[in-house]
């Protein structure tokens, strides 16, 4: 009777909507409003006008959070090749080479990256066929048939996603439409989203298929609301005209908003933030409760389809104080709905004790995870030496179960003997009132080796002094792990928003033989 049984990918979410949700808004784009049989008929229609071009090879799309980027989700699938969402910030070198190791037939742009692809396509021999968002691309949805190609393998290849390559050239994760649909449903579980909900696009859709996400808002019948650049003043705008209940994206992105000038207190229903990418600091979650923002804070890597654990919040905490809760909150938590339970091992692959003290390296294993890295056979075999994903990222595990990051294995600082976990060090100072970020690393030091040292932005309007950030962490942490120094600055990011660390260190580093890594 196994002829009744569909495989699983995740494009069939909008065959669903289209048939329950047709007549209902999809998406908001500027002016344009589509519903979600006029969804289905573009996305249709794109894979009729895609498969006779792509020839079976993976279609790249280098655009913002536009209806174009939402459409390739479903459209390049439906085309039969996987598609290749490509990090809107890489310079055309990058672009070039992620092209290139993908084998992309097709390059569909949008406009304001006009220069960015001419410079890209004249370095390559063989350039990927172009297509221009905008009237071009509106002209070739008009004149194709649809098509939708049937999935046979629910294990085959979905989409390719590229590491943000901080130690060498990027990885090709290869997603499989097995692990997109079921990533999916988990972000609809844990984040409450109905028919009802309006999702706002502040997480790029670039980045690890903006977390399963616009697969997950059509499996609910949502609202997507695309936004191709956060700009708090627009975000506070759209949350307010547009009835907004859903938004994601990293720390940076509910710092730009907690304290942007349009910021005032919600008047309806709280509006639903995942958080990740780094862990949001305890006063930033009070600021965005005082707001009226129910913050989940989720980790996750492009390896894992996004968050694969979510600090799954229970009843019991609601009477605690506010501190406590806001502690409680900035954890990592527990796997998500459809992963293995999270491990923490040791570099001897066995499991840390509960005692939320002992380190080790967080290990992950479900359908969440990737197939692998494209056409790097060893890189996934050292990622994946026993059946489980390890990270980089350290950790305890608490009596609970719950996980909580102490830092990514090189952010570690060792000085003079002592280890400091960047991350608390990094805590303590977010919750000075005048900080708005801060990024903490290991600096060479004649003495000791190296020790830590603070970057901080702080606030408009608001000011500190070093030796006030520095005294405010020795009554919080240990005298040793205090900043030696702190540097007011504006902190580099990737696209996602994520502190480039690395460049901070590179920095710091030059010239110096002390560091071994």
């Amino acid at each position: 009777m196994d002829h009744c049984i569909e495989p699983l990918t995740p494009v069939s979410f909008l065959d669903r909507a289209a048939a329950a949700h047709g007549d209902r808004t999809a998406v908001v784009d500027g002016e344009h409003r589509f519903t979600y049989t006029e969804l289905h008929e573009r996305c249709r229609r794109l894979a009729g006008a895609l498969a006779p071009l792509a020839h079976g090879r993976p279609v790249a799309v280098l655009a913002p959070n536009t209806h174009v980027l939402l459409e390739a989700n479903f459209g390049v699938p439906w085309a039969g090749v996987p598609l290749v969402a490509v990090n809107t910030r890489l310079s055309a070198g990058e672009v070039a080479y992620i092209l290139g190791h993908s084998n992309s037939s097709v390059l569909v742009h949008d406009p304001v990256f006009d220069d960015l692809v001419d410079e890209v396509c004249a370095s390559m021999d063989a350039p990927p066929h172009r297509i221009r968002a905008g009237a071009q691309y509106e002209a070739l949805l008009a004149d194709a048939s649809p098509a939708a190609y049937v999935v046979d393998d629910e294990r085959g290849l979905l989409s390719i996603n590229y590491t943000s390559g901080t130690t060498g050239r990027p990885k090709g994760v290869m997603y499989h439409h097995r692990g997109a649909y079921l990533q999916a449903l988990a972000m609809v579980g844990h984040t409450g989203l109905t028919p009802s909900a309006v999702h706002l696009w502040t997480l790029p859709m670039f980045h690890c298929n903006g977390w399963c996400f616009p697969w997950a808002v059509t499996a609910a019948g949502a609202t997507h609301v695309c936004l191709p650049r956060v700009d708090p003043a627009e975000v506070w705008r759209l949350i307010r005209e547009e009835g907004v209940t859903h938004l994601n994206g990293a720390p940076t992105v509910l710092s730009m908003l907690a304290y942007a000038k349009e910021a005032e207190p919600l008047t309806g229903p709280p509006v639903k933030v995942a958080t990740g990418g780094a862990p949001p600091s305890p006063a930033i979650l009070r600021r965005m409760g005082e707001l009226g923002f129910d913050v989940t804070h989720l980790y996750g890597l492009t390896e894992t389809f996004g968050p694969v654990m979510i600090c799954d919040w229970r009843p019991e905490w609601n009477g605690l104080d506010a501190g406590e809760q806001a502690r409680l909150k900035a954890r990592q938590g527990v796997g998500n709905m459809i992963s293995c339970a999270v491990r923490v091992v040791t570099d001897g692959g066995a499991d840390v004790p509960r005692d939320g003290a002992s380190v080790g390296e967080i290990a992950l294993r479900g359908n969440n995870v990737m197939l692998g890295y494209l056409d790097d056979p060893e890189a996934t075999a050292a990622a994946i030496p026993d059946g489980w994903f390890r990270t980089g990222d350290l950790g305890v595990i608490h009596p609970d179960g719950y996980v909580e990051l102490r830092d990514r294995s090189k952010d570690v600082i060792i000085s003079g003997g002592e280890n400091i976990a960047s991350v608390e060090v990094e805590q303590a100072i977010a919750d000075h009132p005048a900080v708005l970020e801060v990024a903490v690393i290991a600096v060479p030091d004649e003495k000791w080796g190296e020790v830590a040292a603070a970057y901080v932005t702080l606030q408009d309007g608001a000011s500190a002094s070093e030796e006030e950030i520095i005294a405010h962490v020795r009554e919080r942490l240990a005298r040793f792990k205090a900043p030696k120094t702190v540097t007011f600055t504006d902190l580099p990011k990737t696209s996602t928003g994520k502190i480039q660390k690395f460049v901070l260190r590179d920095e710091a580093w030059k010239g110096s033989a002390n560091r071994i890594g």
